[in-house]
């Protein structure tokens, strides 16, 4: 079931020059879809932790801003409609009802990571954070090889080893780490939820791509806009259900007031982490599109480093060496990744020479 950029659509209708076009246009997708993953996995978590750092306590709210920016989609989505070659009969271009129902499944789980990933992070620094949110590339290597037949070699499992090294070191050694006002018992208990909600993403990763094959129609970047459009409205609605019953919304305007930079930029950043999320969302469902789940769990890990370094630049986070040789066993585990891919990928032409 594991797909590649190559044969993400049925395209036996096409001549050879109108599939070069359209693997060109893919790539283009791939590089724009990382671009958003690189701006929503950098950005996001430094707003979201500005958000905790100068007053914001809302965990459930902070969850539901994430997900609420899927509004901005239809823009494209009605763009794409009037571009649609109504000659290309075979293509539909509105999603099935049975991927939608897959979206909303996946779209309420999506709800509960959000939830834990903002919990931990208002206990954790940002680059502690993202360090172990890194390990779902961990989950997302085991759930795809039990769920979609992911094959390993030596050197992606080489990868999964030093990048759950990485993360006991971390765990070992996170008296150092602990933020101001930040209790030692908060601190492992952000340090466990981050891991489990590590988890939760891999399983999102790996149904999406399941979702995307059991479609039983061929897939189309408009119908991953739509079904990511699907997705987060059930992860909005999910997170609208917390924040309710949490009274979240009844508090904004005394979070406003009280917030450390000033009311106005308080709104600013809700707005900013809506949208800067949203990309990384668009750019995660782009990427799985053209290559695999897989393929976008290193994606997002392989950004590790430049948003470390953004959390240190920004906070001043400490950065012992503990965290240094986690980040070093973690870039290790990525280089063996695409090395091992490499190798692969070479034999596989070789062979068909």
């Amino acid at each position: 079931m594991a797909m590649n950029i190559n044969n993400i659509e049925e395209e036996g209708y096409l001549t050879n020059e109108g599939k070069d076009s359209q693997k060109v246009k893919k790539w283009g997708l791939l590089l724009l879809s990382c671009t958003f993953n690189l701006v929503g996995l950098t950005g996001g978590p430094l707003l979201l932790r500005l958000y905790f750092l100068h007053g914001g306590n809302r965990k459930w709210f902070s969850s539901l801003l994430q997900m609420a920016g899927f509004p901005i989609l239809i823009i494209p989505l009605t763009l794409l409609y009037r571009q649609r070659d109504p000659n290309l009969p075979n293509i539909k271009f509105f999603a099935s009802r049975k991927l939608f129902l897959f979206a909303a499944l996946i779209g309420l789980t999506q709800g509960v990571d959000r939830f834990m990933y903002c919990y931990g992070l208002s206990f954790l620094p940002v680059s502690t954070s993202s360090l172990l949110v890194a390990t779902q590339l961990v989950f997302t290597a085991i759930i795809s090889f039990i769920w979609v037949k992911q094959k390993f070699t030596p050197y992606s499992i080489n990868a999964i080893v030093v990048i759950t090294m990485g993360c006991v070191l971390l765990g070992v050694r996170s008296a150092g780490d602990r933020p101001h006002g930040v209790t030692n018992s908060q601190y492992l208990l952000g340090f466990f939820i981050s891991i489990a909600d590590a988890s939760i993403i891999g399983f999102i990763l790996v149904s999406t791509q399941v979702a995307y094959a059991k479609a039983n129609q061929a897939m189309t970047y408009p119908i991953v806009l739509q079904f990511q459009v699907c997705l987060s409205f059930f992860a909005t609605l999910c997170c609208t259900i917390g924040s309710l019953i949490n009274g979240d919304f009844s508090a904004i305007r005394r979070e406003a007031r009280e917030f450390d930079l000033g009311t106005n930029a308080y709104y600013i950043v809700l707005v900013s982490v809506t949208i800067v999320w949203q990309l990384m969302f668009i750019g995660r469902v782009g990427i799985i599109f053209c290559t695999s789940s897989l393929f976008a769990g290193v994606m997002s890990a392989t950004f590790l480093p430049i948003s470390q370094m953004a959390a240190v630049i920004t906070f001043h986070e400490n950065f012992a060496a503990e965290k240094g040789m986690a980040l070093a066993l973690t870039l290790w585990g990525f280089t063996s990744y695409f090395y091992g891919s490499y190798k692969k990928t070479k034999t596989t032409k070789s062979a068909s020479l």
